[in-house]
């Protein structure tokens, strides 16, 4: 058999309305036990057709149990997103400029999200609801926030009679938001105070703080459960802002990729805590780039001593084992079968799921990843196949990105 149409054997179209339920429960039913996490990724930020697939596959996981998604976007602007999908009566507009981090509200895809989830929750019981999380960072491209406000919310939430004693020189430590927030920052470390004697005081005050607030935590989370959560993700980003801050003032050759190894290391903890949330009303439907989900993959590695530094999936997979599946994306507008993405094109229509453990079978011979479509656009390799369990291209796309930064 031909390798093309070995391809077209073993991909799942998903171009009808029930075509991608059949393929999705292929997948599912194939696993030694039920998923707890499905991530799905895009190769690139701001084309409209890997939203909507997201859009689509939602839908379709929502009537096999899952009850919540989580979006490369802040963890804590997300609560103004949540609030708005369980009924809130925020504008959208101001949902989408102010819920989400990057830009991202401005993403195609995305606004349909909000709408889709808010008219679904409207009927449903609380445990039926859908609901909605960031799981990122709350950084920038170019910047980082002071850590005041989170401080300050755990702090706030402490009944005044469990607030640590460092917890009084707060104000006096963090001095003024614009030092920590100050772009030339990102690229000198003279430029940061993220080790300066204070804000090692604040990481002590930090520490202190978390560990009242676990120790509260029977009677808080009891007296309001959601209000409880959310105060976690503040203490969770406090303590990952000063380590990402610290990284900030060191001067390293390496010293980008450490910031995305903290990154990394705190959209874990982020979606760990998702799934604490979320265990008891079913399975959660991840969705950010394909290099932060991907199982293997490493966020990057230096030879000076072999250090390397896990993604966002390397971590999270590690911990879940085959409770932890991933589905990454590609695109293509060529049917050229010298790359892998022109030679999966000729077995797509529109849209085609290939599982992964068939394609490495059916890929033996290398082949190239195509060119970029668009700046940003991170193609998949044939590596990239050990890093995850199936693998959707799509063709429907001009490949046009829109701008979201």
């Amino acid at each position: 058999m031909s390798t093309a149409a070995a391809l077209h054997a073993i991909g799942r179209p998903l171009d009808d309305p029930s075509s991608p339920a059949r393929a999705l429960d292929e997948l599912l039913t194939a696993r030694a036990e039920p998923p707890a996490l499905l991530a799905l990724g895009e190769p690139v930020h701001g084309i409209e057709a890997f939203p909507l697939l997201r859009n689509d596959i939602l839908a379709h996981l929502v009537d096999r149990g899952y009850r919540s998604i989580a979006l490369e976007t802040d963890a804590l602007a997300a609560s103004v997103v949540q609030d708005y999908v369980d009924g809130a009566s925020t504008d959208i507009d101001t949902v989408l400029a102010t819920g989400f981090s990057h830009g991202f509200g401005a993403i195609p895809g995305n606004p349909e999200l909000l709408q889709w989830l808010r008219a679904h929750n409207a009927t449903r019981a609380p445990r039926d609801r859908v609901r909605f999380h960031g799981f990122d960072a709350p950084v920038e491209f170019a910047a980082a926030p002071s850590p005041r406000r989170s401080l300050c919310v755990v702090r706030d939430h402490l009944p005044e009679a469990l607030r640590p004693a460092s917890v009084r020189q707060l104000d006096e430590l963090v001095g003024r938001d614009a030092e920590w927030s100050a772009e030339p920052a990102m690229f000198d470390p003279a430029a940061s105070v993220g080790d300066s004697a204070r804000a090692r005081a604040l990481r002590v005050v930090a520490d202190d703080l978390v560990s009242a607030l676990r120790r509260a935590a029977p009677s808080l989370r009891a007296a309001d459960p959601q209000r409880h959560d959310r105060v976690l993700a503040h203490a969770r980003a406090a303590q990952g802002l000063l380590r990402y801050h610290a990284v900030m003032a060191t001067p390293a050759a390496d010293r980008i990729g450490n910031l995305g190894s903290v990154r990394a290391e705190m959209m874990a903890e982020n979606l760990f805590a998702i799934l604490a949330e979320e265990h008891h009303r079913g399975p959660s439907l991840v969705f950010a780039h394909n290099a932060h989900l991907q199982r293997a993959r490493s966020l990057m590695s230096t030879d000076r001593d072999g250090v390397s530094w896990g993604s966002v999936g390397a971590l999270v997979g590690s911990v879940l084992g085959d409770r932890y599946l991933v589905v990454t994306t590609d695109a293509a507008r060529s049917r050229d079968p010298h790359t892998l993405q022109g030679l999966l094109a000729e077995a797509t229509v529109r849209r085609t799921l290939f599982p992964a453990p068939a394609l490495r079978a059916t890929l033996t011979d290398p082949v190239e990843a195509a060119e970029p479509l668009v700046p940003g656009h991170i193609p998949l390799q044939q590596s990239d196949l050990e890093a995850a369990d199936a693998l959707i291209l799509l063709t429907d796309t001009d490949g046009k990105q829109y701008r979201y930064w």
